[in-house]
């Protein structure tokens, strides 16, 4: 029998990782165990419950698709995000949340990261499902088996993004070789050449986080307002 001493090194340091990124910690933790249960979406049959629309539905039309989330099955608006259709996708994603998160956590707070996630979530799954887009295949409507973390991605870093730009007290810029990587990818993404990628996700989730950012620092800019950045509270 082995036992862990809570003055270890690596011990303290994951205990300090979790205290300052806790939500981060668990966003990643959620997707990497859904990943496994549903062998990487291929279970159908635990996948069903995690989309927008009930997989198991006769009619794949649009307005049908939003059936279950009518009965009261709300979560289905949050949790596609916790679907990836293999391991290169799941990595992509967690990395990215891994570097983008705790930047969010550790100078704000979990509560504004929570907010986001939330907020962005429930937008780019929805505006995904509804319709999807590149060069090679067109409009797609109805887009009942699509996931992953990177609409949420996309929106922590659209929020640094500007709200370094454009607030240089907050203290954390995203470098613009990142930004430039990232809207680069989404312009391959759009070519088609690379398969079926949630590429409506990604444009929306960047605009939420955009916006919010851009709503804060407008908000903190008014005329005669003293400072105060209610993100701190």
């Amino acid at each position: 029998m082995t036992t862990t001493n809570s003055d270890d090194p690596e011990v303290r340091s994951a205990a300090a990782i979790f205290r300052r990124a806790p939500v981060t910690i668990a966003l990643i933790a959620g997707s990497i165990i859904i990943a496994l249960v549903s062998r990487f979406a291929d279970d159908l049959r635990i996948i069903t419950w995690l989309t927008v629309a009930d997989l198991r539905g006769n009619d794949p039309g649009v307005v049908a698709g939003f059936a279950a989330i009518r009965r009261g099955e709300i979560w289905r608006l949050i949790t596609p995000i916790f679907i990836h259709f293999g391991i290169i996708h799941l990595l992509f994603n967690m990395l990215w949340m891994k570097d983008l998160g705790p930047l969010i956590e550790r100078r704000w707070s979990s509560r504004l990261l929570i907010g986001l996630v939330l907020v962005s979530a429930v937008i780019s799954n929805t505006a995904q499902f509804v319709v999807d887009w590149d060069f090679r295949a067109g409009l797609r409507w109805g887009n009942a088996l699509s996931g992953g973390m990177s609409g949420v991605v996309y929106a922590l870093l659209g929020y640094l993004w500007i709200r370094g730009r454009f607030d240089p007290s907050a203290g954390q810029q995203v470098p613009g070789s990142v930004v430039v990587m990232m809207l680069g990818w989404q312009v391959v993404c759009l070519t088609g050449a690379i398969g079926f990628i949630a590429n409506t996700a990604h444009a929306v989730g960047l605009v939420v986080g955009m916006a919010w950012a851009g709503i804060t620092v407008a908000g903190r800019r008014a005329p005669g307002d003293p400072y105060r950045d209610p993100e701190d509270l």
